[in-house]
């Protein structure tokens, strides 16, 4: 960027539920509207004039919506970022107390220091999809949960937790036939689910993870894709300290759908099997090799998708060696 910072203002946005607290940067300037159409209607006349060159807000539970994507639409630079970015800001910065407005002035910092990548919000029907997915997700964990809890249940609540598995079935079943309309109603997310179901090893839950959550998906080059989804290892190196390389953060829901998914790859997928077994023959720990063919499926996925092209084993060429990374929780 070649503009004089203070040409520009930096706008950082605290949202809560019922109030937006808003603070512009270099002007020093905090305000407070309501989280609702008519506060953002008066955000907007308190942002006239200005020479804008972000608006950064965190995403806070879904509360953030609104407002991100009516100054998206109102042709604002609005970027939604992951709130443990911004804390760890803080604490670089000294910033140790925590108020709406200090927060608020954190966000606008943040947004003039560091200039997180604009990216194009989902639209409303991207929006239901990913919470339908969401929700799947949440009705098969509750589901798990008491399959588990069944297993030792007393007969006195045996019966009640047997119709609970029972209601969680019907939900999951009446969510994927959501989730398939949804899908039928865009041409391209068919596409997309009928390239992915062509890749032996992954289920239509995987493939409703990736079309709803990873729209990036055959548009980014490989590295910024597997950054993204948390499967770029990060360097631990210190003087002549040379520590394992890492992978942290990223999208948890994608990076845990890929997990699954090459689970089952390494026993049905010919490429990611070979792939992986390769791996193990060279000493590789278990995790470090599934952690690879992970990265490996992600990027066959990201090809297939960019090129429209449905799964084709020979075509699918084996990497050299991949650098061994090491998992975090």
């Amino acid at each position: 960027m070649n503009d004089i910072s203070e040409d520009r203002q930096w706008i950082g946005i605290d949202v809560s539920k019922r109030c937006l607290d808003v603070y512009i940067r270099p002007l020093g300037r905090a305000l407070q509207v309501t989280n609702s159409e008519l506060g953002l209607v008066e955000l907007r006349q308190q942002l006239n004039g200005l020479v804008i060159g972000l608006i950064v807000l965190e995403a806070t539970g879904g509360y953030q919506t609104l407002a991100a994507r009516t100054l998206m639409e109102q042709g604002y630079p609005t970027v939604v970022v992951n709130p443990r970015q911004v804390r760890d800001f803080a604490k670089a910065t000294g910033r140790l107390a925590k108020t709406d407005k200090i927060d608020a002035e954190v966000l606008a910092h943040f947004a003039d220091a560091i200039r997180p990548e604009v990216r194009a919000m989902a639209s409303e029907d991207g929006q239901r999809l990913q919470a339908l997915v969401t929700r799947r997700q949440q009705l098969v964990e509750m589901r798990s949960a008491e399959k588990t809890r069944q297993r030792t249940a007393r007969p006195t609540v045996q019966a009640n937790i047997d119709t609970h598995i029972e209601w969680l079935d019907e939900q999951i079943k009446a969510l994927d036939s959501d989730i398939e309309a949804l899908i039928q109603q865009s041409e391209q997310w068919q596409r997309t689910r009928d390239l992915l179901t062509s890749v032996p090893g992954l289920g239509p839950a995987t493939i409703g993870v990736l079309v709803s959550q990873l729209p990036e998906l055959g548009r980014l080059p490989a590295k910024p894709l597997a950054s993204l989804c948390g499967l770029a290892p990060m360097n631990r190196d210190s003087g002549q300290m040379r520590g394992k390389r890492q992978i942290v953060g990223g999208r948890a829901a994608v990076r845990t759908a890929l997990y699954m998914a090459t689970l089952v790859a390494t026993r049905h997928n010919p490429v990611i099997r070979t792939f992986y077994q390769q791996l193990l023959q060279r000493g590789k720990p278990k995790k470090v090799a599934l952690i690879a063919s992970m990265r490996k499926l992600l990027t066959i996925l990201n090809a297939m998708v960019a090129h429209d092209t449905l799964w084709q084993a020979p075509a699918c060429s084996l990497p050299p060696a991949a650098t061994p990374v090491a998992a975090t929780t």
